[in-house]
């Protein structure tokens, strides 16, 4: 039986198990999705499982989608462009790291059928998974991207990603047309973003990727002056929908049943 694993930390949470053992199941597929908590010090370990084919894929969530870099043989155009790494494969004696996120990110856009062309977009967060969205969004034609973290530094980093990416304050809210909650604040009941929502028009979009909870604070309050919410489920499914096509080569079917597992 081949096994697959999703890593992060914190990584309770996660329900790719449950969705990838859904779809292993309605494709008669003889193998295995489970989740780990890992440390730093044991990712070089864990690569070598891929080498030895002991493990047969891995996705990778926070903190370590730019951290297990190095001890891959391979990166996609994609991960190398992001610097973020959520798949891993082995593939002709070399270990493959490769980004599904962008795709999961701009197929969930398209699917809310909010047209983001020629927006103005404020991220918040400057974590793994920003690089695969200020990668999407440009291939998506915003007109400007805002990016606010709480370590400005860290998300200074980020402007060789984008000659239209400016980064701001912390806390500081200027005009956007569309948000993205891309911090973990959230993922805890009692976790809060301070936003003074009645600054904000409405009808703008505000998108969340944590999925677990479906509905966190950010998108509650959003809501409840007007604006357009999404969380982070639309984006999950599809990035996990392309790990999956390239570990089984097989192309799993998105419907209700999988909306309603995910609930």
């Amino acid at each position: 039986m081949k096994k697959y694993l999703v890593i992060g930390k914190p990584i309770k949470h996660s329900q790719s198990p449950l969705l990838h053992n859904f779809w292993l199941k309605k494709n008669n597929i003889n193998a295995i999705y489970e989740k780990e908590e890992y440390e730093p010090s044991k990712l070089e370990t864990l690569i070598s499982k891929i080498r030895e084919e002991k493990i047969n894929g891995i996705n990778v969530t926070v903190p370590f989608k730019e951290k297990i870099i190095p001890f891959l043989d391979e990166l996609s155009p994609e991960a190398e462009i992001t610097q973020s790494v959520n798949t891993i494969y082995f593939n002709k004696k070399s270990v493959v790291g490769h980004n599904t996120d962008i795709f999961g990110f701009e197929t969930a856009i398209k699917d809310t059928k909010y047209d983001i062309e020629n927006k103005k977009i404020l991220i918040l967060g400057a974590g793994g998974v920003v690089p695969s969205i200020i990668f999407a969004l440009n291939k998506m034609k915003v007109s400007k991207i805002m990016l606010s973290n709480r370590t400005k530094n860290k998300a200074e980093r980020l402007k060789k990603l984008s000659s239209n990416l400016k980064v701001i304050d912390w806390g500081e809210i200027p005009d956007f047309d569309m948000i993205i909650n891309a911090t973990s604040l959230g993922l805890n009941k009692e976790d809060k973003i301070i936003i003074d929502f009645s600054k904000i028009k409405k009808d703008k979009l505000f998108f969340d990727i944590i999925y677990n909870p479906g509905e966190t604070n950010f998108l509650t309050e959003a809501k409840n002056n007007g604006n357009i919410v999404e969380n982070g489920k639309k984006m999950f499914i599809y990035q996990a929908l392309a790990s999956f096509k390239i570990w089984h080569g097989v192309q799993p079917e998105i419907n209700d049943d999988i909306i309603k597992l995910l609930d």
